[in-house]
């Protein structure tokens, strides 16, 4: 019997992004002056204040202030109106010196042999049902929020947008977990006031906000979607139709948003930040935290075994967990489920099991965390653009850097989004004689 499927997103200006994008801002910052830093930054975003807090161990000195109204101001919270503003907030730093014990149980006179930062599971998730491996519903709701910022940055249509939004897209799938149509699409964006009621009567108020969202809803339909489609493949464009459920600004206007309207705080986005509900979370966020942290690390490692085991041929959709110990190099464990969904046979001509899968993942894959910062480059200050619209499924880039090392500074080209790459999947085909 067909069901349904839901996941959401949140755009770079809700307030728990805000609050993600200044943390993994400001450990980009301490990476370029110093790659051996160790952070775990988080941040708190209210009506007109910015709390920094957390612990740093580093030679670097970042002028915080400076970090978290730069992201404000790029973000676009730049007018009194919002309630939060890049220039006028007042900003507070917490940050201290990262425990003497944690750093011992990472750092090793072997650097090969460093520990974890931390106990934990992590997960990582493929599926082939996108072209970039992803759950269609996350793909399409990140997708929605990443056009409606590019049409309110591009300030030629649909002026009235500001910063905050959310959305949420739900899909039907046939008994064989194939994608049949979007059924529902859920669209909440922030916006100015920018119809008045002709009276102060409840009545002219509720006519003023009827209209309100009535040119929104009209907008959405004539602007947003079409850009939207544009940039899905055929087959997915296929999935749209007349019969979509639209839910636009669902409870009304939606003026009062952003820190002013909630306050927002790292890490309480990690479902938007992997997989939409799909696969599974370790409960680790990732914001904010250098790379001797697996809860972000080895779940980037994790997804790139995913993907790669997926684009390989071995299944369909793949979930990874690598397990750690605190302070310990080797993972404690590491567990594959194909979901019923692999192709390939052992020597017997048998369908290999998953934990047959899971061994030959350990043979190819060194996940020990000094090995997943070398394969990835995971000291390069390459975070700050994980921290809207997923941490996964992103395209792979490069991204041009101004390092001050010693006191000189110095211009480099590091590669964005290297768990994304499609770099073992030869390696996979030959272990597993596809």
């Amino acid at each position: 019997m067909p069901y349904l499927f839901t996941s959401e997103s949140v755009s770079e200006g809700h307030p728990d992004k805000v609050a993600d994008q200044i943390s993994d801002a400001l450990l980009d910052e301490f990476l370029k002056q110093d790659p051996q830093s160790k952070v775990a930054c988080e941040t708190l975003v209210t009506t007109g204040l910015v709390v920094l807090s957390g612990e740093v161990k580093s030679e670097a000195y970042v002028d915080v202030q400076k970090v978290a109204r730069d992201v404000i101001k790029r973000i676009g919270y730049t007018k009194s109106e919002y309630m939060f503003d890049a220039d006028a907030c007042g900003i507070i730093s917490a940050i201290h010196e990262q425990s003497a014990d944690i750093n011992q149980g990472v750092e090793r006179a072997n650097p090969e042999e460093q520990g974890a930062g931390d106990q934990g599971m992590m997960f990582g998730y493929a599926t082939n049902e996108t072209d970039n491996y992803m759950p269609l519903a996350l793909s399409i709701s990140h997708l929605l929020l990443e056009e409606l910022a590019a049409i309110r940055k591009e300030g030629k249509e649909m002026t009235y947008l500001r910063p905050d939004a959310k959305s949420q897209v739900t899909i039907r799938y046939n008994d064989n977990h194939v994608p049949e149509k979007i059924d529902t699409i859920v669209i909440s964006t922030q916006h100015d006031e920018f119809i008045l009621p002709e009276s102060n009567t409840s009545e002219a108020k509720d006519k003023a906000e009827r209209e309100m969202v009535a040119k929104i809803k009209e907008d959405v339909d004539n602007i947003l979607m079409p850009r939207v489609l544009k940039q899905l493949p055929e087959r997915i464009q296929k999935l749209f139709n007349s019969d979509i459920i639209y839910h636009i600004n669902p409870t009304g206007k939606f003026v009062i948003g952003g820190p002013h309207g909630d306050t927002g705080l790292t890490g309480r986005k990690i479902i938007v930040d992997t997989y939409g509900g799909k696969g599974a979370h370790g409960g680790g966020a990732f914001s904010g935290k250098d790379s001797s942290k697996v809860d972000r690390s080895a779940a980037y490692a994790a997804r790139h075994i995913a993907k790669n085991l997926v684009a390989a041929g071995v299944a369909d959709q793949a979930l990874v967990q690598v397990a750690y110990a605190i302070g310990v190099a080797k993972p404690v464990g590491l567990y594959v489920t194909t979901y019923g969904s692999t192709k390939v046979k052992d020597a017997n001509g048998n369908i290999m099991s998953d934990g047959e899968i899971a061994e030959k993942v350990n043979k190819l894959f060194d996940m020990r965390p000094y090995a997943i910062v070398q394969r990835f480059g995971l000291q390069n200050p390459i975070f700050a653009e994980t921290a809207a619209y997923g941490h996964m499924g992103r395209v792979p880039g490069k991204k041009t850097v101004e390092l001050s090392v010693n006191g000189h500074k110095e211009t480099k080209e590091f590669e964005t989004f290297t768990w994304e790459k499609l770099d073992y999947v030869d390696k996979i085909k030959q272990e597993f004689g596809l």
